[in-house]
């Protein structure tokens, strides 16, 4: 079969190598790919955003199968094309993508059909969200509603902290027009953790659980990230929490979203809290996450490409998925200066060394290969993920690998899995 992955970070470099794996896999491409996807596919120079020019690679090089990474082209309308091209494709249409796409969206998804979540409005005017906040008082969280990277959600631990975030989102537009509209909701008090569940639009499949760190800085402190680490599993989801996880949010949601003719196909990421009254759900997102997908990659025992495709062909009833008991654990590597401006262009060595150390797989997030030599292109660079027995002895793994990698230009947190260890 002929697969093509779309993206270019550390997500879809743990696809790839897990696809890659899969005797189902003839050839893999990804577009755009980036220096260490090219070790186990063949990148294409076609950017996430250009949908005519995935949708004419598709066409001239036969494409048997897409699996979207990034959330930017499946709101875009990504799978609907394909679909319409009779191209089998692994994530959701754009009307299901408006999940993620819209924050207020999934906020009123879970008010209509009582899924638990924090309590909210929404607002496309500041003075009128200003004087929300002056009623509700904080701590209390800011988002904007649309794509911002991850970045869009600033936690307020006072009011005149509340005002400014109104002021950053909406008026000085610090993240475009994800912006123009925010969601406010009260700031739930609990543990954080990452649920996936495969979803093929009748049939949904927990897969294992994990946690992320999205602050930049040790003890989760300074702004929010993309995410800077993660491991799996995740303590808190046990199977009783699971179980309740799936009866109280995600099969309530897949029944929502096709009773409000968003029918759902693709991965479902649930960002979770759990409190002292069960799970609620933060925020949905329409892909894997990343950091998590890298660690979860590593688990995954079974072919991730017969694992997709039953996603994508609705016959996720058939098959049962295989974990490595191991634990997983990854770190993400960035250029100094993120989540702010950074540089890129610097040189990174050590990475042969660290991916020589037993159960470490060092993905690449934002790198490029010129003459030989890579070289940091983007804000979070690398992911090294590490198997052990315990998630402390995946963590420790973990480090010593980042510890053999020579890039005096990035940093990482030295406390990823510290809640498990």
């Amino acid at each position: 079969m002929k697969v093509l992955v779309i993206g270019s970070g550390g997500r879809e470099h743990s696809l790839c190598w897990a696809i890659a794996k899969s005797p189902k896999c003839d050839e893999l491409f990804c577009a755009p790919g980036n220096a260490g996807i090219d070790r186990v596919a063949i990148s294409i120079p076609i950017q996430v955003d250009d949908l005519d020019g995935i949708m004419d690679f598709v066409a001239a090089n036969a494409i048997e199968f897409v699996v979207v990474g990034p959330e930017g082209p499946l709101v875009a309308g990504l799978v609907d094309r394909l679909d319409a091209a009779g191209v089998k494709a692994f994530g959701p249409s754009a009307r299901a993508a408006e999940y993620e796409g819209s924050k207020g969206l999934t906020k009123d998804l879970c008010a209509k059909y009582l899924i638990p979540t924090a309590e909210y409005a929404r607002f496309d005017e500041p003075d009128a969200a200003k004087e929300y906040i002056r009623v509700k008082g904080a701590p209390i969280v800011v988002k904007a509603d649309g794509l911002a990277a991850g970045k869009g959600v600033i936690l307020c631990r006072n009011e005149n902290e509340a005002y400014a975030a109104i002021d950053h989102i909406m008026t000085e537009s610090a993240f475009g027009d994800a912006g123009a509209e925010v969601v406010i909701e009260e700031m739930m008090v609990g543990e954080e953790a990452s649920f996936f569940a495969l979803v093929d639009g009748k049939t949904a499949l927990p897969l294992v659980a994990a946690q992320d760190h999205k602050a930049v800085l040790d003890g989760d402190e300074g702004p929010n990230t993309g995410g800077m680490g993660a491991y799996s599993p995740a303590a808190i989801i046990t199977e009783e929490m699971s179980a309740r996880v799936m009866d109280e949010i995600i099969n309530p949601t897949i029944k929502g979203a096709a009773a409000d003719g968003r029918p759902y196909k693709g991965v479902l990421y649930a960002g979770l809290m759990v409190t002292k009254k069960g799970p609620h759900l933060i925020e949905y997102n329409v892909r894997f996450g990343d950091p998590e997908c890298q660690a979860m990659m590593m688990r995954l025992k079974s072919d991730a490409l017969e694992m997709l495709l039953a996603c994508a062909e609705g016959r996720l009833d058939k098959i049962k998925l295989e974990w490595h008991k191991e634990a997983a654990l990854t770190v993400v590597i960035a250029a100094e200066g993120y989540p702010g401006a950074y540089d890129k262009g610097s040189e990174i060595k050590g990475l042969d060394a660290a991916g020589k150390l037993k159960d470490v797989v060092v993905f690449h997030a934002g790198t490029v290969e010129d003459d030989g030599r890579i070289l940091a292109n983007g804000g979070r660079v690398l992911n090294v993920t590490a198997l052990g027995k315990t998630v402390k002895a995946a963590q420790k793994r973990a480090y010593e690998a980042v510890d053999l990698i020579d890039w005096p230009e990035g940093f990482c947190r030295s406390d990823i899995g510290w809640r498990a260890v």
